[in-house]
């Protein structure tokens, strides 16, 4: 490889070690062309997964800030490039893993933290992003029907007692007018008796 190339090469990681959320690192040692495909595939869109020379990349990181990696470029190696969510790169190695034990995840790093292998593993069994916002969310939205219930109860008392009142007063006008009316003819009755 000219050295115009390697500097190339050099230069890309570091743009991709930069612009990735996390950098899983795997030996595919035993792994076909047809099984690395497929692998691509089960990670998905958001991730790039690239065979990469140790030496280049290893320059490549440092020019990127990414450090303590140094130890896990041995062997043949591969880089998970992960633009989404890390958890579901993760799960996508550690499934592909299972099916297939020559691939080999050695490590990675994350939002700029280094993390070993088990650390990826343990990442792999964390619930995604999205879903564990969806469980936020439910509960939010359960803490604030209950919010609601609390609040709503002393209001839908006060209109209970507002009615009840109402009511009460309703039943005690006609009451109040039937008393009237015999008082006002009673009045007539003492100017009638005084009359005779």
């Amino acid at each position: 490889m000219a050295k115009a190339e390697k500097t190339a090469a050099v230069a890309e990681i570091a743009e991709d070690f930069r612009s990735s959320t996390a950098a899983v690192l795997t030996e595919y040692r035993g792994l076909t062309v047809s099984q690395l495909t497929e692998l691509r595939r089960a990670l998905g869109t958001g991730t790039r997964y690239a065979v990469v020379k140790n030496t280049l990349t290893k320059i490549a990181a440092n020019q990127a800030g990414v450090t303590g990696l140094d130890e896990l470029f041995v062997g043949p190696t591969a880089v998970a490039f992960v633009s989404g969510d890390p958890v579901v790169a993760a799960k996508g190695l550690r499934d592909f893993a299972k099916a297939n034990p020559a691939l080999v995840v050695k490590g990675g790093v994350v939002e700029g933290r280094p993390l070993s292998a088990e650390e990826i593993r343990k990442l792999a069994d964390v619930e995604s992003r999205e879903v564990l916002l969806a469980k936020l969310a439910g509960a939010m939205k359960g803490s604030l029907s209950g919010a609601v219930g609390l609040f709503a109860a002393p209001l839908s008392q006060v209109a209970r007692l507002a009615e009840a009142l109402r009511e009460q007063r309703a039943s005690e006008a006609p009451a109040v007018e039937t008393e009237a009316a015999p008082a006002a003819e009673g009045e007539t009755e003492p100017a009638a008796v005084a009359a005779e």
